[in-house]
């Protein structure tokens, strides 16, 4: 199969002289609750001295909040609304064994940051998931696709071991981050010791699900840990450009699938060639950003096409950052956030349906036990909102006053929450046309059809009656 085709007007020059290898440390499902972001329930040694030879982004924003439409921005350097991969587990014509009799394939115009690499002479490797909502030829995109979602040790052709003398490397590891089992040598973090955040009631079943996230930051640095010491053994690490950051938040209700911050603020780190040392950048930046910000390094031109920025550019600075939620696994729904330096806001598209409608964590301890509380009238009113069968269609925060955005400002009356409030409604609504937000439009019938073939009787929203 031929390479995809670039946008007209792209730039896809390679680097001259002794090009940087390139590295990201791509990990699942986890929150900043870090050292290096000022929590110090913990000890990262490997995140935090990453963070102390290179640049940390104190404000990394994923696009979405969930995996596959977040990894398909990051790999393409463009909003996966604008692509069609903003429907989580979509474009996939197998899923776990179960081979889809009608499916919606997703063909991508352009190339994706592995394919640009390739073009330039590197070597391309991936070690685990990709996870992509559009179709992916795994040998346009990468030399190398390893199974195992960990560090192979890049030893027997795994990881950059596979690549010809002197050829370098742009190379993606995947760790289970918050999903993580975590090993028995672990310092487990006491739940006693955990912060609760106040959408949350001080429960022990809550503390004992943040306690064990923790633990699953330790166990990610340690194997970030083994990566590091795989390329200080073979001579890398001072020529390798190596990024740790996320697809999204950690696992509770309203992180992970939502668009509040603790869902889509994620930890950001890159340390390298080239790469500011020592420094934090405070300013926003998107998911979108990493892989314009990758290319530059390495001395590519980034293509016209995508929507990301160069971060280390001078003339960088970002006013907002936009995420999107859309289909999860079976769960429909249509959520938009823009942040900026002070509010976060929020449309909720489809308030027919309560925040927790039927989704993934039904029948997990954590989630039973906030709906048990609520119907025994036991949460208080900031507890009970997203627990409630009640959704506004807006929702806005001023995030320096109200950073766990509790107190919804969309009526408030202070003129500087009006402004702002304004401002972001046009910013967002310009944004769906501008980028061609396709989440506006249905999904069609055969990727309701297999999402309906994936998960049976799981699938309960009115709109699979039509292709049931």
């Amino acid at each position: 199969m031929a390479a995809r085709p670039t946008s007209s007007g792209d730039r896809e020059t390679p680097p001259l002289g002794n090009p940087p290898n390139v590295l990201w440390v791509f990990v699942d499902d986890i929150s900043p609750w870090l050292p290096s972001y000022g929590d110090d329930t913990i000890e990262t040694e490997h995140i935090s001295g990453l963070a102390e030879r290179g640049t940390r982004f104190e404000r990394l924003y994923s696009t979405a909040p969930v995996c596959t439409p977040s990894r398909s921005a990051v790999v393409t350097g463009m909003y996966q609304t604008t692509i069609g991969a903003h429907n989580h587990y979509s474009s996939f014509e197998t899923w776990r064994g179960i081979e889809m009799e009608r499916w919606a394939p997703n063909h991508l115009g352009v190339r994706t940051i592995p394919e640009i690499f390739k073009s330039g002479g590197y070597y391309t490797f991936n070690e685990g998931k990709n996870h992509y909502d559009f179709v992916d030829p795994d040998h346009l995109l990468y030399d190398r696709h390893g199974e195992a979602h960990s560090f192979q040790g890049a030893t027997d052709g795994s990881e950059w071991s596979g690549r010809d003398p002197d050829q370098p490397f742009f190379g993606q590891v995947q760790l289970p981050g918050g999903k993580s089992s975590v090993r028995e040598e672990i310092d487990r973090v006491d739940p006693a010791d955990v912060q609760v955040p106040p959408y949350y009631p001080d429960h022990p079943i809550i503390r004992e699900e943040i306690a064990h996230h923790y633990d699953t930051l330790q166990e990610t640095d340690r194997r970030l840990g083994e990566i590091l010491d795989g390329l200080e053994r073979d001579g890398l690490a001072e020529e390798t450009i190596v990024w740790f950051f996320a697809d999204h938040g950690m696992t509770l209700p309203r992180h992970k699938q939502f668009c509040y911050q603790g869902g889509i603020h994620v930890p950001g780190v890159v340390a390298g060639p080239g790469v500011p040392n020592g420094e934090d950048y405070p300013g926003l930046v998107s998911g979108i950003d990493i892989p314009a910000t990758t290319l530059a390094l390495a001395g590519f031109d980034v293509p016209d096409h995508m929507h990301g920025e160069n971060a280390f550019s001078p003339d960088f600075n970002r006013e907002y950052v936009i995420a999107a939620r859309d289909r999860c696994d079976y769960t429909i729904d249509r959520i938009r956030a823009v942040v900026t330096e002070e509010y976060s806001y929020l449309r909720n598209f489809m308030t027919d349906r309560p925040y927790l409608q039927p989704q993934f964590r039904d029948g997990r301890e954590y989630l039973e036990v906030l709906r048990d509380l609520h119907e025994a009238g036991e949460l208080n009113e900031v507890q009970s909102q997203f627990v409630s069968d009640q959704r506004p269609a807006e929702e806005l925060y001023h995030l320096p006053s109200d950073p766990h955005e509790t107190e919804n400002l969309v009526h408030a009356t202070d003129r500087d929450h009006r402004e702002a409030l304004a401002e972001l409604r046009t910013i967002l609504h310009r944004w769906i046309v501008e980028t061609d937000d396709k989440g506006r439009f249905p999904e069609s019938e055969d990727g309701l059809r297999a999402a309906l073939t994936r998960w049976e009787d799981e699938a309960v929203d009115p709109l699979y009656d039509e292709v049931r």
